[in-house]
């Protein structure tokens, strides 16, 4: 094939950085079909890309023969079995994270995606692709911190976004496996090692609807790993300043910090407030670069029957240890993995 032709569900935020990437800036990639249950995101795949193929049954858009390849962008609790039917439809699957949000579901993923060694599938783990965090592995792998030992990540979202994380709070998994799960995956990268323990709690100090929905608004958790190292995240909903994210990777010669102070550029403003500097305001801002990077290695698999750097694997490992933190963050004591 000369182009991979992609079908893509799920046209939210997210989901329409991938189409546009898709689209316009994959060259080997070529969007033919659009899926959503909404009326709208439907008219705005045929309006922004011409897409005449628009499907509201997943299923339906998976079995149309123009398809080589699914991207699936929608909720969370949808992917484990969409996985599923695109891969048994003989197509190649790049899935959002997280993998599921049930350890059943993931399984489920993962049993189809092993039933398929021809397709390609890859999880959105976008972070590996972020330029500055591929560059502080690399100087990992080039032992220039020495021996890692300790990670620490803050995940914080803006205030301005908080009321689509309160609709979305009832089925997001809970805020450890909705908002850590990509620390989770950062810190068994950077470490080279899995978690066995974790202790985890929560609050709730701004917006009881997330009490409401049985998650909380912050959530911090300690985790322990099977190298003797150790790692801490602090995630949450309500950041007055914008999308705060941060990660510091600590080893026996050095540290390595990637986004101490989320900036949205180098410009400085001088006005009645003072000296500002203006803040990233969300993830599709941040991580721009590194969703189309991901997408074009996806890409580059399927067309090169390459192995994809993150698999199922790395989806049900990270998963599992995002349900494990759940279940510390409920019954307030460490849990073992």
């Amino acid at each position: 094939m000369d182009k991979v032709r992609v079908g893509i569900a799920g046209l939210g935020r997210l989901g329409k950085v991938h189409a546009n990437n898709i689209a316009n800036k994959i060259k080997d990639a070529e969007l033919v079909a659009a899926c959503s249950i909404m009326e709208a995101e439907l008219d705005y795949a045929k309006k922004e890309f011409g897409i005449e193929a628009l499907y509201t049954d997943f299923n339906e858009m998976i079995n149309n023969p123009d398809i080589d390849a699914a991207a699936i962008v929608t909720t969370s609790s949808e992917h484990c079995w969409q996985i599923e039917a695109a891969m048994n439809a003989g197509k190649h699957v790049f899935s959002d994270k997280p993998l599921g949000v049930t350890l059943e579901e993931c399984l489920q993923a993962k049993a189809a995606v092993d039933a398929h060694p021809e397709l390609k599938f890859f999880l959105g783990f976008m972070r590996r692709f972020d330029p500055s965090y591929a560059y502080a592995k690399k100087k990992i792998e080039e032992g220039a911190i020495g021996k890692p030992y300790l990670v620490k990540a803050i995940g914080i979202d803006p205030e301005a976004t908080v009321e689509g994380s309160i609709r979305f709070a009832k089925n997001s998994g809970g805020i450890f496996l909705d908002m850590a799960v990509h620390d989770i995956d950062l810190m068994r990268w950077f470490l080279g090692a899995e978690p066995t323990e974790v202790f985890a709690a929560g609050c709730t100090f701004k917006h009881k609807e997330f009490s409401d929905a049985g998650d909380d608004e912050t959530g911090v958790g300690m985790f322990k790993f099977d190298n003797g190292a150790l790692g801490t995240i602090h995630v949450g909903r309500t950041a007055p300043h914008g999308y705060h994210v941060e990660t510091e990777i600590v080893g026996t010669d050095g540290t390595l910090r990637i986004s101490p102070v989320p900036e949205k550029n180098l410009t400085m403003i001088y006005n009645e407030h003072g000296a500002v500097k203006e803040c990233i305001e969300n993830f599709g801002v941040r991580f721009d670069e590194a969703y189309r990077i991901e997408m074009e290695h996806f890409i580059d698999c399927v067309l090169n029957d390459k192995t994809p750097s993150v698999n199922v694997d790395d989806g049900v490992a990270s998963t599992k240890v995002g349900f494990a933190t759940t279940e510390s963050w409920k019954k307030g004591e460490i849990v073992k993995l």
